[in-house]
């Protein structure tokens, strides 16, 4: 892919502090977002995934957390870690627009749809609350919404939760961002609206030629979009590559166990796989690899060194990277960063 990279994060770091030590969330991982792409962050609940989202638009509460020195965000040469409370807010939404996860929460139950798609239209686009009436029917009609005029008039405990979350995309899209962050768009949703929704996405992504940042603990919901991948656990980057790459040739051991824990139509089995062991607490201090404890290959040398992202060059393609010390033995030590 030789889009032009719009968002690069490199050493990104976010700390909390909390009752039982500090808590390394996000601890030091680097990636890039391409033009017009579907960039997915994978792994499961409590690996880091939202708030290395809420990181990128500096939106960590700071008393609870914060960006560690050290750490960049770059929107097209831009650094957002430092910018000013002010700059930041004109860049939410203008340039990267959030679908949080559950839309019933995200939006206001005291407010109609036409409140709270018009103040933020009104806020960013800066024109009368006509002209931004206007631009709030287009939206619920670009999303697929009927009648939406009269849903304009409605409250969100008034919609299905599938209209919930297209409201959620349209007032993410109501200023055209370069970037889209979606954040388990699907979650609680029936397979049915799962698909239109996803399908959505691609569609408006072509249409006002964005960049999509998805976030999901769904590997099905990743092979279908996703132009490159990243595999997150406990904070740290597992693997990192193109879609085929990781598909078809998984080589981290925690990918090898998500995916498989899928279920297949293809085999009949008596129990699904899953991943013996469980997360390890973060705010215990670790040394090596922080997947060592539930990993059926960890030696001595995996539980004492971390290792780094080996960047493989692999029959795939370049930008395959994986941090397992089993790659060094496997491909050489050809380190990327």
């Amino acid at each position: 892919m030789d889009n032009k990279v719009i968002l690069e994060v490199n050493h990104l770091r976010t700390y909390f502090e909390t009752k039982s030590g500090v808590v390394p969330a996000v601890d030091d991982i680097s990636f890039q977002v391409r033009e017009k792409e579907v960039f997915c962050i994978v792994g499961e609940s409590g690996c880091g995934k939202t708030v290395t989202s809420l990181s990128i638009l500096n939106l960590i509460p700071p008393n609870a957390g914060k960006i560690m020195e050290g750490s960049s965000v770059k929107l097209e040469g831009k650094e957002l870690t430092n910018l000013p409370a002010k700059e930041m807010y004109d860049i939410r939404g203008n340039d990267i627009s959030m679908i949080f996860q559950d839309p019933m929460t995200s939006l206001n139950p005291v407010l109609t749809i036409e409140k709270q798609l018009t103040e933020t239209i009104m806020r960013h686009m800066r024109i009368k609350k006509n002209a931004a009436r206007a631009r709030a029917v287009e939206l619920l009609n670009k999303v697929g919404i009927p009648s939406p005029e009269m849903r304009l008039k409605e409250y969100p405990h008034e919609l299905s939760g599938g209209m919930r979350q297209r409201v959620m995309i349209a007032m993410a899209l109501s200023c055209d961002p370069r970037i889209l962050i979606a954040d388990e768009p699907t979650t609680a949703l029936d397979v049915t609206i799962q698909a239109q929704i996803l399908q959505l996405m691609l569609e408006l992504k072509d249409n006002i030629s964005a960049s999509v940042i998805m976030i999901t603990h769904d590997l099905g919901v990743v092979a279908d979009i996703a132009d490159r991948i990243m595999v997150m656990y406990a904070g740290n980057t597992m693997e990192y590559g193109t879609s085929w790459q990781l598909f078809k040739n998984p080589l981290h051991p925690y990918t090898q166990g998500l995916l498989a824990s899928i279920p297949r139509l293809d085999k009949r089995v008596e129990s699904l796989y899953s991943i013996k062991g469980t997360v390890p607490k973060l705010s215990l201090e670790m040394k090596g690899c922080k997947f060592a404890s539930r990993c059926p290959y960890a030696d001595d040398r995996c539980r004492k060194e971390i290792p780094p992202l080996f960047d493989l060059r692999d029959a795939y393609g370049d930008g395959h990277k994986v941090s397992c010390w089993r790659m060094e033995r496997k491909y050489g030590n050809d380190v990327g960063e």
